[in-house]
């Protein structure tokens, strides 16, 4: 009797433990199959966690972390955007449809056994999925937070009266490349959505070449210059010019431009005449004499080089055909530099119809500022890029490396007056200078110089004539063509 109590017992107890554990089984069945009405507990949607949370309630959250403002800092002000500004969309049903799948896309009973082990394995977390317009926010910045809050320069300005110019003061602008970029971050983050705007600083723009003008006229009037003056100022980057006539306070017409006695500017035109004739390799003698012709400013050179490289017997007219065929129709050499040389042609040219002003230029060689000016304009184009009229017209007999030389040429000209007297000492000026004197008196009617300056900030041609009827005193007028020169200088380089 006592084996059979023991075995009912037995089979009790089995039968309690066995409903026990389907009871437990059944709980943990329905406990599971509620969790998977809610993502994971580790898992993340867009950075945020979302575990123990509907699809609902995950959709809500992301909806309300992601349309937070972004706060942008620009200087002292605050500005806060609504995302939707930019076009900004979270691509929700793609995100959650990727979520579920580790709610509900896995095997019922292996998720299940993995459940009741408290082991949910390693969830990847589901990356942000969201677009906008990069156009909207160039644009909102640039019509919005640049127009409304950037700083502009201030311009440098003149000194009345004076060569110098008082600086300018440096502006702000948004940096819309960068501020693009931290912008993106900031709607793709979903707790760091402060933006601190980066700024670029805007140099001070120089004064309008008008106003260069106006200065440059002041101080003619300022030195109570009673001559002509005729200015002739060419940007080699912008193609900007500023060429005036200039007597007595007066301005006067610059069409036709008003001529001048060349005098010893007119090598200029002959060393380029020189190099159309001269082929490598160049003759010894021919180099020296146009470097005596150049950097002396030897006549007898002058006169040597064109009888023997140029032609003979007419080597000023052979020059004069060249400069015409450059265009430059107002300059002319008629005969040679040496005492008593025939007059070989006589030229007529559209400066001759101006009847308003005269600097009784010397019948053997003329040249106005504009012509000199636009030859130098040629040699710098030739030299630098390999282009301008000269290879145009020129370009079986003149080559870039020929313009190279005879602007280094031109850069040994070295003198300390006139327009290297308004430069600094190591400043690059290829020029030539010339003047007249009066063959009774010995007075000094007309200075000229005529160069390419090169400087930090811009290279530019720089041509200036001076004539009075009676005298020009050297050195006031050599220390005022320095200081428009100088004026000049300051302007591209202002500090």
């Amino acid at each position: 009797m006592r084996i059979r109590r023991s075995g009912n017992l037995l089979r009790w107890s089995s039968l309690v433990s066995l409903l026990l554990a389907i009871i437990l089984l059944t709980i943990q069945l329905i406990m599971f199959s509620r969790s998977r009405i809610t993502y994971p507990a580790s898992l993340q949607i867009a950075g945020l966690p979302v575990g123990g949370l509907t699809r609902e309630q995950a959709a809500s959250r992301l909806l309300e972390v992601y349309s937070q403002p972004v706060e942008m800092h620009y200087q002292d002000a605050v500005i806060q955007i609504d995302p939707n500004v930019f076009g900004f969309q979270l691509q929700l049903e793609s995100m959650l449809a990727t979520a579920d799948l580790y709610r509900i896309g896995g095997d019922f009973w292996t998720e299940f056994w993995q459940y009741i082990w408290n082991n949910p394995g390693n969830l990847a977390p589901v990356p942000l999925d969201a677009d906008y317009s990069e156009s909207l926010v160039r644009s909102y910045l640039e019509s919005e937070i640049s127009a409304r809050y950037d700083q502009p320069a201030t311009s440098a300005v003149p000194q009345v009266g004076s060569v110098s110019f008082q600086p300018g003061n440096p502006g702000t602008t948004v940096a819309i490349d960068r501020a693009v970029i931290q912008i993106e971050n900031a709607l793709f983050s979903p707790d760091r959505r402060v933006v601190n705007l980066p700024m670029e600083e805007i140099d001070p723009e120089r004064p309008a070449f008008a106003n260069l003008e106006i200065l440059l006229k002041q101080l003619l009037d300022v030195a109570e210059f009673d001559g002509i003056a005729s200015l002739y100022l060419l940007d080699l980057q912008t193609s900007q010019e500023i060429h005036f006539i200039y007597s007595n306070g007066v301005d006067y017409p610059t069409s036709p431009d008003i001529k001048f006695t060349a005098s010893s500017i007119i090598k200029i035109p002959i060393m380029v005449s020189a190099y159309t004739v001269l082929r490598e390799p160049y003759p010894t003698e021919a180099i020296n004499l146009i470097t005596g012709m150049i950097e002396e400013s030897g006549n007898d050179p002058a006169d040597w080089l064109m009888e023997g490289y140029i032609d003979q017997a007419t080597g000023p007219l052979v020059v004069t055909e060249t400069m015409q065929e450059l265009g430059l129709e107002n300059t002319f050499l008629a005969g040679f530099f040496r005492i008593g040389s025939p007059l070989l042609a006589f030229y007529t040219t559209p400066s001759d119809s101006r009847t308003d002003l005269t600097t009784d230029p010397d019948l053997y060689n003329q040249t106005t500022a504009t012509d000199i000016g636009m030859l130098l304009a040629d040699l710098y184009q030739c030299a630098e890029f390999g282009g301008g009229s000269l290879l145009a017209v020129f370009p079986d007999e003149i080559t870039q490396a020929e313009c190279q030389a005879m602007i280094e040429t031109l850069n040994r000209n070295n003198t300390p007056f006139l327009i290297e007297a308004g430069a600094p000492d190591d400043t690059r000026i290829a020029h030539k200078h010339g003047w007249v004197s009066d063959v009774v008196t010995g007075a000094i009617t007309t200075i000229g110089d005529a160069g390419i300056v090169y400087t930090p900030s811009g290279d530019y041609v720089l041509v200036i004539f001076f004539s009075h009827p009676t005298q020009l005193v050297w050195d006031p007028m050599s220390k005022l063509m320095g200081d428009l020169a100088q004026a000049i200088y300051n302007y591209y380089n202002i500090r």
